[in-house]
């Protein structure tokens, strides 16, 4: 059963994505050459405990042991759920950042992908694109839309720029738990899957690669990289489905 958020419950989930969203500004305003990923994950570590808030990522455990960071930080090859380290981003990387918080017995989760100094003209794209099938998708998700509305609209507009669309990941329902119903696929079919209606929260995230779309897990039993080492970008928000249409929780500040 997909949980509808009750109209009480809104608030509470505009102040968690809201709360999300400045401190990824603040993570984001010092992506930089030298920086190094583990840099990054204590200043978003530091930027939530100040509002209050936990991440919702640190612990988290699916059987291969607890995450140890507070964000995902995924560099070039690396799709999604990539462990900060200390080694110092280059010029030409490409970096995914995920983020995800819980305030107030609420969670909120988004992602964002960019070039380190200067990336050759195919990542831009990558990068341009990816983003753009995240607000298509975005756009979509109003009452009496399906999920797979979504879905193909995320799939024929990369495909038609010749990237590759991750099929083992998918976007999610969230609210109380980072992780609900329904599964938010990158791919499918238009007309399918269960309809949207008002108080429906979804992360949706596309996951979008250079080359093939197949990928695998490293041993650390976390990162997930593309099974051809083409670079992967990935962005994310978290939206409300209302009457009204769409609204992103997890926004950028203006």
């Amino acid at each position: 059963m997909i949980p509808v958020k009750a109209h009480w419950e809104v608030p509470l989930m505009r102040t968690a994505g809201r709360l999300l969203a400045e401190a990824i500004a603040e993570v984001r305003a010092h992506v930089a050459i030298g920086v190094t990923p583990r840099q990054l994950d204590q200043l978003f570590e530091q930027a939530i405990a100040a509002r209050g808030a936990r991440s919702a990522f640190k612990g988290y455990n699916t059987g291969n042991g607890p995450f140890p960071a507070t964000i995902c930080a995924s560099r070039n090859e690396q799709v999604v759920h990539g462990i900060p380290d200390d080694r110092p981003l280059n010029d030409g990387d490409l970096i995914s950042l995920d983020f995800g918080l819980e305030y107030g017995g609420y969670f909120a989760d988004s992602a964002f992908s960019m070039g380190v100094g200067t990336v050759s003209p195919k990542v831009q794209r990558l990068l341009d694109i990816t983003e753009k099938s995240l607000y298509k998708a975005i756009s979509l998700a109003v009452p009496g839309a399906r999920i797979g509305d979504l879905g193909y609209s995320v799939q024929s507009l990369c495909e038609s720029e010749g990237f590759g669309v991750v099929r083992d990941l998918v976007g999610h329902g969230i609210g109380r738990r980072m992780h609900e119903p329904p599964s938010v696929p990158n791919f499918g079919k238009r007309g399918t899957g269960v309809p949207l209606k008002p108080g429906v929260c979804l992360a949706i995230e596309p996951m979008i690669t250079m080359g093939d779309y197949r990928t695998r897990t490293l041993k650390d039993g976390w990162t997930i990289v593309t099974s051809d080492g083409s670079f992967a970008a990935h962005f994310e928000h978290t939206v409300l489905i209302t009457e009204n249409g769409p609204e992103i929780l997890t926004a950028p500040l203006r």
